[in-house]
């Protein structure tokens, strides 16, 4: 079944329009956003980075998981070609992210970095919306999406670098549950397909193996080999469609 289109505003067509619209449909993702932002600018300056680093690593690398293992690996004295490689590997996902939303979007000279701004959350949310606009707005939507949670991340990571151990020393138990955004951020996203048998597998697995990776010590590659066992899982494991009965 064909997802039904906006129509509106397509003979008369405003980027500045859509890509406000594109900022308004984004702003649910700022609850998970700004509180892992603000985590990430306290853990920062705690391993020793000053508030402008930490906002120029949430500026370039802005990667909730690999700025949070860059960060730790910096501080815990891994080589730098460990640090690049195991960011660069958490990051490959994006290849899938990729080619999924070009398929939607028209293409354009800007995409090179536009594409920069493409996160998990923002592709969740691209992947489900673009089908459902006109063409013509596609582009303009995603600029103003992509930069108002790239705009906020950074924000968010000054605000936590800056006034974080205050905030948290008023309030201990923000400190404590502060670290737990980034997980809580992720559950909310994946917690809708447990609803279907092979996705529910996947991730069973892909939990597991890095339940068991960190407690084997192997913490910092758990998250892409996890990533990676779960991705095969998918991929080999099947389920007969349930019969109905006469």
């Amino acid at each position: 079944m064909s997802q039904p289109v906006d129509h509106t505003m397509h003979t008369q067509h405003s980027p500045l329009r859509s890509a406000l619209q594109g900022v308004r449909e984004a702003i649910p993702l700022l609850g998970g956003y700004i509180p892992v932002s603000l985590s990430f600018g306290l853990v920062a300056t705690q391993a020793g980075f000053t508030t402008w680093e930490a906002a120029i690593i949430s500026a370039l690398i802005y990667a909730g998981a690999s700025q949070f293992l860059f960060v730790g690996m910096i501080a815990a004295g891994a080589p730098l070609w460990l640090v690049v490689a195991m960011t660069l590997l958490i990051n490959v996902r994006h290849v899938v992210y990729g080619p999924n939303l070009a398929a939607l979007l028209p293409r354009s000279r800007h995409w090179p970095w536009l594409m920069h701004g493409l996160t998990d959350q923002v592709f969740a949310l691209a992947l489900t919306r673009l089908p459902q606009l006109p063409e013509v707005k596609r582009f303009s939507w995603f600029v103003g999406a992509s930069l108002l949670a790239w705009a906020v991340w950074i924000i968010g990571t000054a605000v936590g670098a800056t006034g974080g151990e205050a905030v948290t020393a008023r309030w201990p138990l923000l400190g404590e549950i502060m670290p737990f955004a980034l997980p809580a951020l992720f559950l909310t996203m994946v917690a809708p397909r447990f609803t279907d048998k092979r996705w529910a597998a996947a991730m069973l697995c892909t939990i597991l193996a890095a339940l068991g990776l960190n407690l084997a010590g192997w913490s910092n590659v758990a998250i892409p080999l996890a990533a990676a066992c779960g991705a095969l899982c998918f991929y080999t494991v099947t389920f007969q469609p349930r019969r109905s009965r006469p």
